[in-house]
């Protein structure tokens, strides 16, 4: 069974065709086309597309004689390696929750997570299992599966994972769900503006936003023939839809980087030949700055996409003139499972815009009344689609504040060309107003970019008794860069208007980032608040 969705903005009508089947499903139908063909690549081994689902298979098989059932909380808390893609598609065949957890989480960051999900069964690797046993004291749980060898005093309590998969037996156990409405994963969000939030993602959203995504590559994408380089963390949302969900889905090859690094991946790209890179800025930046880029064969390259944060112009132009590849704007965020706007790979693209809603998308602008706003207006971005989530975990205030109407209210201020194109200005949280005009940062930190010194900056609102706001940048400059901050604030007095400059600028040799490469401004402004009353104190 499918199900049709119209969609009118952007390009036009479109309509999408969205399989009713589960995560689990989707599994299955490719390994019929593709048995023998190369599944993953890790560090550590390679394996089929039969030998991955014999995998899933044996392992569900194992946790159902576990007692492990549908609606269980399922922590996965792995980095990148083939048990994670084993792990999260056992526990869709059981349909079981699973619940996107980042293997370097703190014990006081973990216990959250635990309590507020109720997660019942946590797998994690050897590195990180002291910090599970440390909340297992004060949240139980039921199971706690290790991958590798763990030498601990608590090893009555833990089971083996790979133990696991050798004692099941090879048959499927493809639990029945209702794919609208049970939750195959719980993607926390919001860690580093405030409170997290576990946005409930069903299988017809992760299954809608895979057809989505494969329908907007078009021909550049193929059946059977792909070759996918994924180093961002799967527990990401963004990885987990573009680099495993995507790939599973078209039978491609997923090169499963653990932690990216730049030489390491220079040298896979020469020796497997990827053709798509589901990448983050940093990744980007890093690859512009290799000095023997050229060398390493990246025209392989049929098409990249970026995620996670804004990728600057100035980034993309780089690394465009040096591989010859295509990089994917776009725009997409946990809620959304997460992918709601791309460049399309085919047709018009127009950098520095994160595109047209993907296929069954709508979204449009609208003013703080709730009135859509005409192209080239300033206003909030909100988006409806069959990829949007089902609301958030135990959190119904939240929920109703982010989805009214069948709307998702993303907090982003945007506005949309003649074309049906996108344009991410900033977070409305974000938005600096100066002496009655509003300032958008991304919009300083594009022109800082276009700097030749400049490798990485964060523009931000200081909180000002007397002003309300001040703007100020931090900056990371490229070695051998001579720049200093005078001629830094004379360059942005060159191409922007006066009150947009940032009165403050800061060089820094590096600026805070989640795992995935996202600046944490809130950070930024908090060190500056900071600072300030230290210096009123004294």
């Amino acid at each position: 069974m499918s199900h049709q969705v119209s969609e009118e903005a952007g390009t036009g009508s479109r309509s999408l065709n969205v399989p009713e089947n589960s995560l689990y499903h989707m599994l299955r139908r490719t390994v019929k086309k593709n048995e023998k063909r190369v599944a993953v690549i890790s560090e550590e081994e390679k394996l089929t597309y039969d030998e991955l689902l014999e995998r899933v298979n044996r392992l569900a098989d194992s946790w159902r004689k576990r007692g492990m059932k549908k609606g269980d909380m399922l922590g996965l808390m792995l980095p990148n390696q083939a048990e994670y893609i084993v792990c999260f598609y056992a526990a869709q065949a059981l349909g079981m929750t699973v619940v996107q957890i980042n293997p370097n989480y703190t014990p006081r960051e973990l216990v959250q997570i635990i309590h507020s999900a109720k997660v019942k069964h946590v797998v994690v690797s050897n590195r990180n299992v002291e910090t599970v046993l440390h909340v297992h004291g004060l949240e139980p749980i039921e199971n706690i599966i290790v991958t590798g060898t763990v030498e601990s005093s608590a090893v009555e309590e833990l089971f083996c994972l790979e133990k696991q998969i050798r004692e099941g037996e090879n048959v499927s156990h493809e639990t029945t769900v209702n794919v609208k409405e049970d939750v195959a994963v719980i993607q926390y969000t919001g860690g580093t503006t405030g409170q997290m939030k576990g946005a409930m993602l069903t299988h017809y959203n992760l299954v809608a936003n895979v057809e989505q995504s494969y329908t907007m590559y078009g021909s550049k994408m193929k059946q059977g023939e792909e070759v996918f380089l994924v180093a961002t963390p799967l527990y990401h949302v963004y990885a987990m839809t573009a680099g495993m969900n995507l790939g599973i889905r078209i039978g491609a090859t997923i090169l499963l980087m653990k932690k990216f690094e730049i030489q390491q991946a220079l040298e896979w790209i020469k020796e497997y030949r990827p053709t798509y890179f589901p990448g983050v800025p940093g990744m980007y930046t890093a690859f512009v700055m290799h000095p023997d880029v050229e060398q390493y064969g990246l025209d392989c390259l049929k098409f990249c996409s970026s995620g996670s944060a804004p990728l600057p112009v100035e980034i993309i132009k780089r690394f465009e003139s040096l591989t010859g590849a295509v990089i994917g704007e776009g725009f997409g965020m946990s809620e959304a499972s997460p992918t709601t706007h791309r460049n399309p790979a085919e047709g018009i693209r127009k950098i520095g815009s994160v595109g047209l809603p993907l296929p069954g998308t709508e979204s449009k602008i609208v003013d703080d009344d709730n009135q859509e706003l005409p192209p080239k207006c300033v206003g909030e971005l909100i988006i409806k689609g069959p990829q949007i989530m089902k609301g958030y975990l135990n959190n119904e205030a939240d929920t109703e504040n982010a989805l009214r109407n069948g709307w998702l209210y993303t907090g982003d201020l945007a506005m949309v060309d003649e074309d049906g194109y996108f344009y991410i200005v900033g977070r409305k949280k974000e938005m600096i107003l100066i002496g009655g005009f509003n300032v958008y940062p991304r919009e300083i930190e594009n022109v800082l970019y276009e700097h030749q010194d400049v490798k990485e900056v964060a523009v931000v609102g200081i909180p000002h008794e007397e002003k309300g706001e001040v703007i100020k940048a931090f900056i990371v400059l490229r070695e051998e860069a001579t720049a200093d901050v005078e001629e830094l604030k004379g360059f942005c007095y060159r191409n922007l208007t006066r009150y947009k400059v940032p009165k403050d600028f800061e060089i820094r040799d590096a600026l805070p980032k989640n795992t995935v490469g996202k600046l944490l401004k809130r950070s930024l402004v908090e060190e500056e608040m900071g600072n300030q009353k230290k210096e009123r104190e004294e």
